[in-house]
């Protein structure tokens, strides 16, 4: 804050969790049912679960069919950048550009939402685990800094969050991609099944396998089975996928032992330099402005790589003038997102009489093969990607554009299924640069008085010689699986960092202090117990979806930090 603020009153808690979604929910939980008095501070308004106001409404419910109008796009100018995400049906969940603003020295996509449950209730669901190819990686290599940690030290954590989350999926027994605890997988249809057999005949090393995806495939811990609407980014009534609103946070509730805190912007975390530890978080009410001191004896930041990272960078003492924890002069740097936007597609006149039921919330995974061991090194590029996708039939919206048809022809024409597709679009590795950061302009502050985030990021070489072979890798699968019509694509402009949003980096976690912020329990080196369990805390991003990781990270976190307080060193 730009002066003292006079604070209103306190509060004490045995733990403060910043953040409400998917690393968030999980601290709450662990924290609590592990018998901690713990305050869950969200920026936003409060959402239960059930309380999703377009979960069950079709296309023609909503004015302009599901169409963005042009005052909502612009107050949501960079919201809407991802071209799905402002629609009316989800728009809800996104934040207002205009209210919410940042800054960007290149373009830097920041997609986020402000309330309980955060992007837990619009997360692409797919889950997969790190492998040792990822963990050791930069060592190797001699990239940026080793991890603290290996697989052998996460796995019974992913295995803890797995079978409380729920998480379908076949397993494959690939070292680059560890199997998990899971429901039954999800099936594929005719056409994926064929390009999985011609992938695996005609590009040997090369796997296919369904998806593994937070959606229930049969009822769990209360949770119904996902009914295969295809609407989860609305949040699921049903609590078919996992979600902090359906999952986490009811579950902390039920101990007796959660106060949630919404409407609170989090300001500062407070530092008793006496101690050197945190005492609890500063808050701004978002409503009536009102400041407020909540203690404690842990905070957990879990706010997201960007918010976690800018609540540090604000968090300025006589001890720290360059934000709680940034001895080593990293925090804010090594920022990273996942490209992507690049693949092919390709149709095909087989398979005629098949089609398929439902709207399948989940696609197909093909694992990296890429460097994954000496005969698939390459020589262009470091790292590795991983593909998704989908097979389907074309339907009765390609009649829109058959302006030639009239008449009975017309209406035939929309009632007859058109030709399989099948496309796949890559997720590249992202190397962890200290160039690529984020940053505070404290001349530029919000309504509540915070600055304003800058992010200044960008792919380098190596994202850009890996795209290339993304697309050439994509084209050669479906020309095995014997496609025509094959179009490759490279969208590199709109996978701008950020798009993905898979943002990650901005204080890692690492072996030396002098080079990182965190330690291997996710610890500030030098405020032992501030933890940062989002993604903040990830050393490199590796080529599958992060948010499992997150989770089991922060339940590990959650163990080691209430093992530490019975022994008195927090």
């Amino acid at each position: 804050m730009s002066s003292a603020p006079a604070i209103t009153r306190q509060e004490t808690y045995d733990a403060i969790v910043v953040g409400s979604g998917i690393s968030g929910g999980w601290a709450a939980k662990e924290l609590a049912e592990k018998g901690l008095k713990v305050l869950l501070l969200e920026r936003g308004r409060d959402v239960k679960h059930g309380d999703y106001p377009t979960a069950m409404l079709d296309a023609w419910d909503f004015a302009g069919r599901n169409r963005i109008t042009a005052t909502a796009a612009g107050r949501q100018e960079k919201q809407g950048r991802t071209g799905y995400t402002t629609h009316p049906a989800s728009a809800h969940w996104f934040a207002d550009d205009v209210d919410h603003p940042y800054a960007e020295t290149k373009r830097f996509d920041w997609m986020r939402g402000y309330h309980v449950g955060g992007r837990s209730l619009t997360w692409g669901r797919q889950s997969y685990r790190f492998s040792d190819l990822d963990f050791e990686a930069n060592a190797k290599e001699g990239v940026a800094v080793d991890w603290p940690i290996r697989y052998a030290d996460i796995a019974p954590w992913y295995d803890h969050v797995e079978r409380f989350a729920g998480i379908s999926g076949q397993k494959e027994g690939l070292p680059q991609l560890p199997d998990g605890e899971f429901l039954p997988p999800m099936e594929m249809n005719v056409l994926e099944k064929h390009v999985k057999r011609s992938i695996a005949d005609r590009l040997g090393g090369r796997v296919m396998t369904i998806g593994r995806a937070a959606n229930l495939t049969r009822p769990h811990l209360g949770r119904g089975t996902c009914q295969y609407r295809n609407r989860c980014s609305r949040g699921c009534p049903y609590g078919a996928y996992f979600s902090s609103n359906a999952s986490t946070l009811p579950a902390a509730f039920a101990t007796g032992n959660l106060t949630l805190r919404p409407f609170a912007v989090a300001a500062e975390v407070l530092y008793d330099g006496a101690r050197g530890r945190a005492s609890g978080v500063r808050v701004v009410d978002t409503v009536t402005l009102e400041v407020i001191d909540y203690r404690a004896r842990i905070v957990f930041l879990c706010a997201s790589a960007v918010a976690s990272t800018a609540l540090l960078l604000n968090s300025v003492s006589d001890r720290f003038p360059n934000g709680l924890g940034n001895d080593s002069g990293e925090l804010g740097h090594n920022l990273m997102d996942h490209h992507f936007k690049v693949g092919a597609s390709g149709i095909t006149d087989a398979f005629a009489d098949r089609y398929f039921r439902g709207a399948r919330p989940n696609g197909i995974y093909i694992p990296r093969f890429r460097n994954v061991d000496a005969k698939s090194r390459r020589q262009d590029y470091l790292r590795g990607f991983g593909y998704q996708g989908s097979a389907s039939r074309s339907d009765w919206t390609r009649g829109i554009r058959e302006l030639g048809l009239f008449g009975g022809e017309f209406k035939k024409a929309l009632v007859t299924p058109g030709p399989w597709q099948f496309g796949i679009g890559a997720w590249g590795e992202c190397l962890p640069y200290h160039a690529n950061h984020l940053k505070l302009d404290r001349t530029r502050r919000d309504r509540w008085g915070q600055p304003i985030v800058v992010f200044d990021c960008g792919w380098k070489e190596n994202e850009l010689a890996m795209r290339k072979d993304m697309q050439a890798s994509a084209i050669e699968m479906l020309e095995a699986a014997g496609l025509k019509e094959i179009k490759g694509y490279d969208d590199v402009v709109n996978s701008a960092p950020g798009n993905c949003i898979h943002e990650m980096g901005t204080a890692r976690m690492g072996r030396d202090p002098r080079t990182s912020v965190l330690n291997a329990w996710n610890q500030v080196h030098a405020v032992p117990n501030v933890f940062v369990t989002d993604g903040a805390c990830m050393t490199s991003n590796g080529c599958v979806n992060p948010s499992l990781t997150y989770m089991a990270l922060t339940a590990r976190a959650c163990d080691h930090a209430v093992g530490e307080m019975r022994k008195l060193n927090l």
